[in-house]
């Protein structure tokens, strides 16, 4: 059923920005490698290389990108072009990506070295940048042989995770401002109000990601012992049904509500952390909220099509589109929900490709189905 679900849902995929390279493109890519790596099975791949070729133009030039705008989100559909260098061995692909690894060269940043989450969000570290930027700096350091990018990129892995912490929630806040001058940030610590589950969940996607790119070591367990920590919190605020509400630790709070795309996301990084070296019980509840989500979320519409309910759209902090976001509970329960939005179906490609990771006895680490190279082309054909 699901993976009927997914095909169906490529095969009508339209881009989400017209064309124009964007992250929420990428949540699909990355689910469709992750689907494409647990199974072996070509149409996957087939789905991405469609997709990607039509955001790359006839020059090998991503399409609608300006390096200049200094967008976090941008940088996160460039893993897909790396992982295809990987697997194929065509410079095309890593060329294409090069303009995102010069972003972030030259991106702006905190007084502590972290990337700011944009150019219109200055002095500020999100929890959502962590997982669009730094899994991408980490694995195109590895296949341009930049080992200085890869270190880097911990450091400001491990800054923002200390400057984003709240000590007596033993969570992390969607957002820090380095400047306290938004009315968002709390003028001792520089850190937003409220608890937001899928900033939490991109969060702990970074984590599983990042410490699968690194081999064994001081930084790959340190990781693993923050990773952990986490994910036993966000084990403790599950709903009795396997899921985790929008605002994840205010249950009393009046609208909350199961959120898709958190639960997905929190359900990969569950099955996945296990599968790196934590605890077994991990996998057994990452696997039993993905069963709980698509039981109660995928639902028939009335055009007999599927569709994943109760996505939360989007949530920010600051001003946008004539509305300032001040990061309170009350602020993330009124954002729109969306059926079918990728940010929920992407993670949940991801988190039941991560299941069948899980179950798999011949894990194939490396991606590829096997040893031989898949001759694709970076540009269009």
């Amino acid at each position: 059923m699901l993976q009927t679900y997914f095909d169906d849902y490529a095969r009508r995929y339209e881009y989400y920005k017209g064309g124009a390279w964007c992250y929420e493109d990428g949540c699909l890519y990355r689910g469709l490698i992750t689907l494409y790596q647990a199974t072996g099975d070509r149409h996957w791949l087939d789905h991405v290389t469609r997709l990607v070729r039509g955001q790359i133009d006839a020059q090998g030039r991503l399409v609608g990108y300006e390096l200049d705008e200094f967008n976090i989100d941008n940088i996160l559909p460039g893993r897909t072009l790396v992982f295809l260098y990987e697997l194929t061995g065509d410079d095309a692909w890593l060329d294409a990506a090069a303009p995102l690894a010069r972003q972030l060269d030259t991106h702006p940043r905190t007084g502590s070295a972290v990337y700011w989450h944009k150019l219109r969000y200055p002095h500020q570290i999100w929890l959502d940048g962590l997982y669009m930027a730094l899994p991408f700096k980490i694995e195109y350091a590895r296949a341009a042989s930049r080992p200085n990018m890869l270190e880097e990129a911990l450091q400001q892995f491990s800054t923002a995770l200390d400057l984003t912490y709240d000590r007596d929630a033993a969570l992390y806040r969607h957002g820090y401002d380095e400047s306290r001058e938004q009315s968002w940030a709390d003028p001792q610590s520089g850190l937003s109000p409220a608890h937001w589950a899928r900033s939490i969940g991109w969060l702990a996607m970074a984590f599983v990601d990042i410490i699968e790119s690194l081999p064994p070591g001081a930084a790959r367990q340190d990781l693993m012992l923050r990773a952990s920590a986490l994910a036993s919190r966000v084990l403790s605020l599950q709903t009795p049904d396997h899921r985790w509400l929008q605002v994840i630790d205010r249950p009393d709070a009046k609208g909350n509500y199961a959120e898709s795309s958190a639960t997905a996301m929190f359900a990969y990084f569950l099955q996945k952390l296990a599968r790196l070296g934590g605890s077994v019980a991990f996998a057994d509840a990452g696997a039993r909220s993905l069963l709980s989500l698509v039981k109660h979320e995928l639902r028939t519409d009335e055009t007999g099509t599927s569709r994943l309910q109760n996505i939360c759209c989007v949530a920010g902090l600051g001003g946008f589109n004539g509305r300032y976001r001040d990061g309170t509970v009350e602020y993330y329960l009124s954002e729109e929900l969306r059926a079918d939005d990728i940010k929920g179906v992407g993670p949940l490609m991801m988190a039941f490709a991560e299941s069948l990771q899980v179950r798999s006895a011949d894990h194939r680490s490396s991606g590829a189905p096997s040893e031989e190279r898949v001759e694709l082309s970076a540009a269009k054909r």
